[in-house]
């Protein structure tokens, strides 16, 4: 059980806070399809990040100091980077979509191609082959929680939520669900929000208002742009042990399902987002996942094709968009291009 809770959260998360990101698009009036270049090119920035501060000795120094503070330090600011990167990279879709008044698919598809074309030719300069890791050891290493770091010297000392919660766990885990509680507050119970919201259903009324609708959606879109990018790290940091490949397993594209699936609202996505994480989870470690505690993996045993388990997270996405799309309400303005002249 706590094995599946972990993987469960590990591919959960980096959905949640990504599908949140389409979120703040659209709502503004953006269609954000360029969530899963956003996440290659954050992904890149953030392990790029990494990688720099390894070859300088710091990671070394703090781990022989048993600093495991500055190393959670270091990987917020990995985090941090891969936002700030994420969020500048998405200025091409809000220059696209709001100043040329471009057609908002196209262009974030143009962005969907552009990123991993553009993050393997970095990568190919940068380490002259197809993947950037990490200087030296490997993501577990150097960036899990340990229980040590609280002071709990043996696993029996916190219990299941120990095991389960902290040790072998992710403080980027906690952050994006941290992130995701404040933004979806900011998004419901706040003027900020209300005026984001009123730009993606009827962007004349608020401009009416004295909203600045160009700006707020440039906002939306901003914000969305540094979720996604840190979506990006998350998911590199804990499913790719810290690399850049050029891609993310169309996770970019599983979270617009989740989006979808619950319907624009932040506590319909989480529970999507651990719905999805689960089948991911399914399809990466059945043969490790023990259903009775017994040693005995029935998955494995079944004699199903792994390709099939590989294929759940998505044939459950065409399922669920089958049977819910149609009740989806989507802003009302989204992708249309606001003109200030037009009433």
């Amino acid at each position: 059980m706590t094995f599946l809770i972990q993987q469960t959260l590990i591919y959960a998360v980096p959905l949640m806070i990504v599908a949140l990101a389409g979120v703040f698009a659209e709502r503004s009036g953006i269609i954000n399809l360029a969530l899963e270049g956003i996440m290659i090119f954050g992904a890149f920035s953030g392990v790029l990040f990494v990688n720099l501060v390894q070859r300088t000795g710091m990671f070394d120094a703090a781990k022989a100091a048993n600093d495991y503070l500055a190393l959670q330090g270091f990987e917020l600011m990995a985090m941090a980077v891969a936002a700030i990167m994420g969020a500048i990279f998405s200025l091409l879709l809000s220059f696209a979509s709001v100043n040329l008044k471009a057609d908002q698919t196209i262009g974030g598809t143009a962005l969907n191609l552009l990123a991993p074309a553009l993050v393997l030719f970095f990568i190919r300069i940068i380490a002259n082959q197809n993947t950037l890791q990490m200087y030296t050891g490997d993501a577990g290493s150097w960036f899990m929680i340990k229980k040590s770091m609280f002071g709990y010297g043996r696993s029996d000392e916190m219990g299941f939520f120990g095991s389960t919660f902290i040790d072998k766990t992710y403080i980027a885990t906690y952050i994006c669900i941290l992130l995701f509680v404040v933004l979806s507050i900011l998004l419901y119970k706040t003027r900020f929000g209300l005026r984001l919201r009123s730009c993606g259903e009827n962007p004349q009324a608020a401009d009416s208002l004295g909203i600045n609708v160009y700006k707020t959606r440039y906002a939306g879109t901003t914000i969305s742009g540094a979720l996604a990018g840190l979506g990006g790290f998350v998911y590199a940091l804990t499913t790719a042990n810290c690399a850049a490949t050029g891609e993310v397993a169309g996770f970019g594209f599983l979270a617009l399902a989740v989006m979808i699936f619950g319907n624009w609202k932040p506590l319909n996505i989480a529970g999507a987002a651990l719905l999805f994480g689960l089948f991911k989870c399914v399809a990466a470690s059945y043969t490790s996942i023990d259903i009775n505690g017994d040693g005995v993996f029935l998955l494995a045993q079944l004699g199903i094709s792994g390709h099939l388990y590989r294929m759940l997270p998505y044939l459950v996405t065409l399922v669920v968009l089958a049977f819910t799309s149609k009740k989806s309400r989507a802003p009302k303005a989204e992708g249309i291009p606001y003109d200030k002249g037009k009433r």
